[in-house]
């Protein structure tokens, strides 16, 4: 990875720094959440160990994981907004 790049992003797991809404605009719109209620993205996200990408203070990423903290982990819901990725 490119210098620039490296220091450009950055992930944390504060979920109250998570953009609740730009994530729950791009899952209502994805092949595997299409017309997912609000609700239910919040309850999914207030239930896992969530992961923001974010360019400053802008939320450019998602990932979620469900797990129980021991032995077992699932990643879901994973996304970078279109033009970010590359």
């Amino acid at each position: 990875m490119n210098e620039e790049l490296k220091h450009k992003f950055y992930i944390n797991t504060d979920k109250y720094k998570l953009d609740v809404q730009m994530i729950h605009d791009f899952l209502q719109t994805s092949y595997w959440a299409e017309n997912i209620l609000l609700a239910t993205v919040e309850k999914a996200i207030n239930n896992s160990l969530c992961f923001g990408l974010y360019e400053g203070n802008q939320q450019v990423g998602f990932a979620r994981v469900i797990t129980d903290y021991a032995t077992s982990a699932l990643l879901k819901d994973v996304f970078i907004l279109e033009p970010y990725r590359g």
